[in-house]
Parts: structure tokens; sequence; C-alpha cells
């Protein structure tokens, strides 16, 4: 198999820029879940993670590369925007985020905090990414992607160098020894997944890895299930935040080469 667009190496150089940014969170069992089905469930609680979330590992590892003073901009539902925001105000750099018309108040109003200027790009957030685009050529501010990046991959990928780590340190007397745990990773257009694949092949390749998506937002299951990148011709799912129309180019290359399964769930199942 060649080798793929983003590596252990760049994954682990980008822990080494992410040292003293971010906040820990260790993986934990959760009882009650564990309880309600039976089995162990562990779960690593990202949003207690600096901007509220895993974007900030990505987001930090593109920005923090760039020549000094240059601006960024992005598009986003909310949390790569805070996180780009929150990348660009550690830098001392200025960022511009495009986020849909239906953005939540509190996602607006906290990357405002974080010292962005929010600009609303349109009802869907392929509108706002099309316009972030637009004005990066029109300014010369860095577009800052949110996923098909490999900076930002690599990024992501942090979060699964934690988990090879933090899985090792779990003990549930009910947990079968013969038995490898299995990752669920949620997906939107794939980066997180991706890079927390690479991570977790290179360090535990006995864990199998299983991506969830929106059944709604199904882009990566109908890409894998073609052999190619699809673009939807609607999304509906009140995940607005992985409401995209088609994966990235690195997460759907990545993807098909680690991951064991994808697996798309009811808007149900999401509430």
């Amino acid at each position: 198999m060649h080798e793929l667009p983003v590596t252990i190496r760049d994954i682990e150089a980008a822990r080494v820029r992410l040292r003293d940014v971010l906040r820990p969170t260790p993986t934990r069992f959760a009882d009650a879940i564990s309880r309600a089905i039976a089995r162990p469930v562990a779960i690593k609680p990202e949003h207690l993670q600096r901007a509220g979330s895993f974007k900030i590992r990505g987001a930090y590892n593109r920005i923090v590369q760039l020549p000094p003073g240059v601006a960024v901009v992005a598009a986003s539902a909310g949390n790569h925007a805070q996180g780009v925001a929150l990348a660009a105000s550690l830098t001392g750099r200025s960022a511009t985020i495009f986020m849909p018309d239906t953005v939540s108040l509190p996602k607006l109003q906290a990357s405002e905090d974080y010292g962005a200027t929010v600009i609303f790009g349109g009802p869907v957030l392929d509108d706002c990414l099309d316009k972030a685009r637009a004005f990066a050529e029109r300014t010369g501010a860095v577009f800052v992607p949110p996923f098909d990046d490999a900076d930002v991959v690599a990024g992501q990928g942090t979060l699964g160098l934690e988990l090879a780590e933090e899985i090792e340190g779990l003990h549930a007397p009910q947990w079968p020894a013969d038995v490898a745990p299995v990752v669920l990773i949620p997906i939107g257009g794939g980066g997180l997944l991706a890079g927390a694949a690479i991570a977790l092949r290179a360090r535990r390749p006995d864990i199998g890895i299983i991506g969830v998506e929106a059944e709604g937002a199904a882009s990566m299951r109908r890409s894998l299930d073609s052999g190619v990148i699809v673009t939807l011709d609607a999304v509906s799912t009140m995940a607005d935040g992985i409401a995209l129309w088609a994966p990235g180019r690195i997460p759907f290359e990545v993807v098909s080469a680690l991951v064991d399964d994808v697996v798309t769930v009811s808007e149900d199942a999401i509430s």
C-alpha cells in the first residue's frame, strides 16, 4: 500500500506543537451507559477540551506553522470556528469565520469571544466554505479547512495517540481478556476519524475502528460503497456541524485504507 498523505510521524510532530495548548481529557468508563447495554463503555470527554471540542487540535496545528501575522479564514457551524478563533488568538493573528445563517447564538458568541470576526455565509455549511475560500483569494488570508488538510488531520490524530495510551490503563472486570476494544468515532468530513485511525493503527493495530455518521448526511458511507467520493443531493440532520455534502479527499483515502467499517444512525438515535 502506498504511503498515506498523513503519517504517524506527522501526528507525533503535531503532538509536540500542541503540548502546551491542550487540556487533558482522559478516557473514563461511562458506568450508566455500560450498565444499560451490559458491556463496558469508555468515553473520551473532548467536550471538556479548550474551545469545547477536538477541533482546536487540527486548527492549532495548521495555524501555528503559518508565518507570523498572517490572517486566517475558515467556515464552520460552530466547533471548527471556535478552534480556529482560539488558535488564531494564541498565535497573535486575526481570524474571519463564515458561519451558516442558522448557527446557534452560543456558538456564534463563543467564536466572537475568542476574537474572530463572524460573517453569515448562507443557509448551509457548504455555502460558507465557498465564501471563505473566495475571501482568502481576495484578501490573502490563509483558508483553514475543517477537515480536508494534512496538518488538520494530523492535529486531530493526536486524540488517537492519547486514546491508544489511555485504553492501556483502563481495567474492567467484565471486559473479556481475549476481546480487543472497538473505538467508535463520529464523522462529519472525516478528519477526526482519519487522524485517529492513523494513530491507532500505528499504536494499537488490534483495536477495531468504526466510524459513525448521521443517516441524513451519510456521504462517507455512500462514498465507500461507490469507491469514489460521492456528493450527496441533499443533507438532512439535526447534527448541523456534520451536515456536509461530501467527505474530504484526504479523510476518504485514509478511511478507505484503515477503518474497519462506517455505520449510520437515525435522527431518533441521535436525539
